[in-house]
């Protein structure tokens, strides 16, 4: 598996899974009926974002992560990261690859912690993914996530040190 900056040529493989993920609103914060301009915007990061794609040997994006400050100002120095893996490449370690690569980005550049702002409790494969790669929750916000199915459930904020 090789993960390397995403280009625009990226986003027609991204977009598929990325919109499926968003419109089943099970793990993220971002409004189901996202339409793909306004993902797109979102997602490709200029500088001093950053995203990546994980692609397997035949070229196919399994997933991405894009990377970038949480806050601005005096808080620019914490990075935050979203990640998203096409379900039909599930179990082949691209969440934990690009995981790492996550940290290690934030570390070269500079950045004193990684902070997700928004891990849904019910996402429970993230959630062990994260804390087996050094995060901790630091708080969850009760009901802090209306899920489509299992009503409110809590809101994840996780913090590593780097």
């Amino acid at each position: 598996m090789l993960i390397r900056t995403a280009t625009a040529a990226d986003w027609p493989a991204i977009w598929p899974f990325l919109h499926a993920i968003v419109a089943a609103g099970e793990t993220y914060t971002y409004p189901p009926d996202l339409d793909e301009a306004t993902a797109r915007e979102m997602w490709l990061l200029a500088p001093p974002g950053h995203t990546v794609v994980a692609v397997d040997d035949a070229g196919a994006v399994l997933g991405t992560a894009k990377m970038h400050p949480n806050h601005m100002g005096g808080a620019s120095h914490i990075a935050t990261a979203s990640f998203m893996v096409d379900p039909q490449y599930g179990g082949r370690g691209a969440g934990r690859a690009l995981g790492e690569y996550a940290l290690d980005w934030a570390r070269a550049a500079g950045y004193r912690a990684m902070q997700f702002n928004a891990v849904v409790e019910t996402n429970t494969g993230a959630v062990a993914l994260w804390k087996s790669l050094g995060f901790q929750i630091m708080t969850t916000l009760p009901e802090g996530f209306r899920h489509p199915t299992k009503g409110y459930v809590g809101l994840h904020i996780m913090y590593q040190q780097l």
